[in-house]
């Protein structure tokens, strides 16, 4: 009968049928009470409680050096993040934890039972049972397991806790090192702030002074070997770690001669409520004690990498970084298998002339891919799933694998979920030996790499659909502007897949006025995304309709409110009169716009602002002017640009106009590359600039109020032949417009109530005729008309004699409009113009507006 050793802390097969679960915790528990304590005696106790009571989570809290807090000393089993575990209790508050201790008895907690209890606010799943039990009387603390069966802690179960409660031994609270009383080789890490206190040897193994460290922990990481970097963040991250031990090598850049080889030795202290957790411990010159890194370190360091890496490509650079220049390979390839092609993801070295000839007949764009068939010996391999690997002369392999590596190939498939993710090929130009040590190295490699790409691949495609989703949610191009140039970016953020919120829109409008709205949704999520494409259409359909900047703005709002959406939104909206160089802006709990004017200065605009969209049902929603003048910029942005952790709103405004301020914009794209060049990632950032220059045409107009008379559409047909007159318009393109003219006024006075005005507004030889009535009713175009009708031909006629027309959504009402190409006599001392042919693409719009 097969068996296991005990003092490991797992019982034995054979122990299985010899007594019941109790019996076995008790000797497992014996067996490392009397084995040697290496430190980690505590965290073995604690996995009984996962192997003997099936429990998911076990772990100890210890009092404080105060006694008021129950930290966290060591814990076993899943993240306990999962359960929304804290690293520290109140003891003299309501959580389980705490009961136990006080009472000295323990707690039993249920699905049901833990969900009505103040403490389910804090986890985001209550579908667990809990086991609280004091360990050595009230002083000793407290052991806390968790498990997810449905059954919770059965009878036998309880009695395995309480045989664990017993056998732990409590470690003495740590007590908090003030500065000064660290020792040489000693430091401890503020895991919030990156504040680190080191000691003197420490600061010598780095080469600084004593004097000259700034007590930030990116001044000694940026004096370490870059390919260490990866393992090193991981141990000074805390969201990557747990409570406990930590062991690292690592090398220091020296000013001459190799980087030397330092030991990091820590453990990760519990900060408990309102004070941040550290990490403790000491650096070693680790030199002396090893002539080159070993195996084991390379895997870690391997899958400290892969642990960070997000994308394919940063999976395949870590597999580089840790794999050729250790083994000193010629070269190195990784590719992804997608059916039945090798699809190549990195080549190292990557010129086409490094490879075999073969495979650069099959070069793609950056990569080379080809089917896995046309290579039979690395199909075989991926069919085996297991490495294989040739030394010089040892067999024979098709040309496309044999020139890979003359001196010695080895071919790792790279095993993910039960199927093959890819394969990772290493080759030599010289005889290489391959010892069993550096087997085992690219077994387990290909192990790490191919989970690694998996999730990357995953992550590359989720992204892919996260950036899609994001592009069909802005406007895909801005429209030309009379008199502007607009230019816009947007940079999701890198942490994490979800959604942004923050949006931008340039909204042509009539009378050569547009509108330019920036805005950004609470939070990252689909839903966030969500209603910011509710928001930019809502904004947009109000802005179409005529309404003023503050009544789009509050419109927004109460749509927003009735919605009933947990999230709020912020924006700001300039109403922008192309022709007069006016405008007028509203704001929405938004940074405010950034003004640089012709001279080079620059202004934050001193605007009114309401709150935020969503937020107040009956809010306000002031217009402030802006002072617009040829030549100036106009620069709306999203707080992701202008606020970090360590600087506020305002001081990122001031950066922003003074970046702005050094810019030419004479290239707004530039500016607004520079502007982004050095944007934080964790918040996505949108960018809009309009540059306005003025109209170098201005606009000729008249409107007519049209009575309702029986001579009403006679009166129009003169007035309009006076003003064309007047603007030097021939009699020839006269009575065009004035049988269009005719058509449209008759079918508002006739199809309509209430008040008719009739709009000429003429620029660049285009004359635009507009008829805006009281009735929301659009004018339908007749699909086919009998001889016999008496009406229904008055909107085809307009159709035959216009460029083009369409109808807007007008205060209530509508606008239906027509764009005739005329001729034109120029004033004295004015340059001829030719006739328009075409539609000026700053001025037409279709029936949508």
């Amino acid at each position: 009968m097969s068996h296991k050793r005990c003092n490991g802390g797992v019982v034995g097969e054979g122990a299985v049928g010899r007594g019941s679960r109790r019996l076995r915790a008790e000797g497992a528990l014996r067996a490392i009470a009397s084995g040697p304590d290496t430190g980690e005696r505590l965290r073995r106790v604690l996995e009984q409680a996962l192997v003997f009571a099936g429990a998911s989570f076990a772990a100890l809290y210890t009092p404080g050096g105060n006694r008021e807090l129950l930290c966290l000393a060591e814990s076993a089993g899943v993240p306990r993040t999962l359960y929304g575990v804290r690293d520290g209790y109140p003891a003299a508050g309501g959580s389980p934890v705490a009961d136990a201790h006080r009472g000295g008895t323990p707690v039993w907690l249920g699905p049901e039972e833990f969900a009505g209890s103040a403490e389910s606010r804090h986890v985001p799943s209550s579908g667990f049972s809990l086991a609280a039990l004091p360990v050595h009387g009230n002083d000793g603390g407290c052991l806390l397991a968790l498990t997810e069966r449905p059954d919770g802690f059965d009878a036998e179960d309880r009695a395995c806790l309480e045989l664990v409660a017993g056998a732990v031994p409590c470690p003495a609270p740590a007590a908090s090192p003030e500065r000064g009383e660290l020792r040489p080789g000693a430091f401890t890490l503020a895991m919030d702030t990156g504040r680190v206190e080191v000691g003197d040897d420490i600061l010598r193994l780095f080469g600084l002074a004593p004097g000259a460290f700034d007590g930030k922990v990116e001044t000694l990481l940026a004096l370490t070997v870059p390919e260490d970097l990866p393992s090193l963040m991981s141990v000074t991250e805390a969201d990557h770690l747990s409570i406990g031990e930590r062991e690292l090598e690592f090398r220091v850049l020296q000013p001459t001669g190799p980087p030397k080889w330092l030991r990091l030795s820590g453990r990760l202290l519990p900060g408990g409520e309102g004070r941040p957790a550290r990490l403790a411990g000491t650096v070693v010159d680790a030199s002396t004690l090893r002539p080159d890194v070993t195996d084991v370190a390379r895997v870690q360091r391997l899958a400290a990498a892969l642990a960070t890496a997000g994308t394919v490509r940063d999976v395949s650079q870590a597999v580089v970084a840790a794999l050729r220049r250790p083994l000193r390979a010629d070269r190195i390839a990784l590719a992804e298998l997608e059916n039945d092609r090798l699809v190549v993801t990195v080549l190292d070295p990557p010129e086409p002339e490094s490879w075999p000839e073969l495979w650069r007949l099959e070069w793609r764009t950056e990569w080379p891919d080809a089917p896995v068939r046309a290579m039979p010996t690395l199909a075989a391999a991926l069919r085996e799933g297991r490495a294989r690997i040739w030394p010089a002369g040892a067999g024979e392999l098709e040309p496309a694998l044999a020139d890979v590596g003359p001196g010695g190939l080895a071919v790792l498939p790279l095993p993910a979920g039960g199927r093959m993710a890819g394969a990772c090929l290493i080759g030599w130009d010289t005889p290489h030996d391959f010892g069993p040590d550096e087997r085992a190295l690219l077994t387990a490699s290909a192990g790490l790499a191919g989970q690694a790409l998996m999730r990357a691949h995953a992550f590359d495609a989720e992204h892919e659909l996260v950036g899609m989703l994001q592009r069909q949610l802005l406007p895909r191009r801005l429209p030309k502007l009379p008199g502007a140039v607009a230019v816009a970016r947007y940079l999701p953020s890198t942490a994490g897949l979800e959604l942004g919120g923050d949006w931008y829109d340039v909204i042509p409008l009539p009378d050569h006025h547009v509108a330019l709205v920036i805005g950004d949704v609470q939070g990252h999520s689909a839903a966030a995304a969500t209603l910011m494409g509710q928001m930019r259409t809502a904004l947009r359909a109000y802005a179409v309709e005529g309404h003023p900047p503050d009544v789009v703005v509050s419109h927004a709002n109460r749509l927003l409110m009735d919605m009933e959406s947990d999230l709020f939104a912020t924006c700001v909206y300039v109403d922008l009169d192309m022709e007069e160089g006016s405008a007028w802006c509203v704001r929405a709990g938004h940074p405010p716009p950034v003004l640089r004017h012709s001279d080079g200065t620059t202004e934050i605009a001193e605007t009114e602002g309401g709150p935020p969209l969503g937020v107040v049902t009956q809010a306000d929603f002031p217009m402030s002017p802006l002072r617009v003048r040829p030549g100036t910029l106009i620069a709306l942005t999203t707080d992701g640009l202008v606020e970090s952790a360590d600087a506020d709103i305002d001081e990122g405004m001031d950066r922003f106009a003074q970046a702005l301020a050094g810019s030419d914009p004479a290239h707004l794209g530039l500016v607004a590359d520079a502007l982004l060049g050095n944007a934080r990632r964790s918040d996505d950032v949108a960018l809009l600039l309009v540059r306005y220059d003025g109209m170098a045409v201005r606009p000729l107009r008249e409107s007519w109020s049209v009575w309702r008379l029986p001579e009403a559409v006679r009166h129009a047909r003169r007035f309009t032949r006076r003003v064309l007159r007047s603007w030097g318009v021939p009699d020839d393109d006269i009575d065009g417009v004035s049988l269009v003219v005719s058509e449209l006024v008759t079918n508002a006075l006739v199809h309509t109530d209430g008040q008719v005005r009739l709009d000429l507004t003429l620029i660049n030889g285009r004359l635009r005729v507009a008829v805006a009535d009281a009735s929301p009713r659009t004018p339908v175009k007749p699909t086919s008309i009998g001889w016999e009708a008496t009406g229904g031909r008055g909107i085809l006629l307009v159709e035959a004699m216009s460029a083009t027309w369409g109808t807007l959504p007008v205060s209530g009402g509508k606008q239906v409009w027509s764009e005739i190409p005329v001729r034109r006599a120029p004033a004295e001392g004015e340059p001829r113009e030719a006739p328009a042919t075409g539609v000026s693409p700053g001025h037409a719009r279709g029936p949508a507006g």
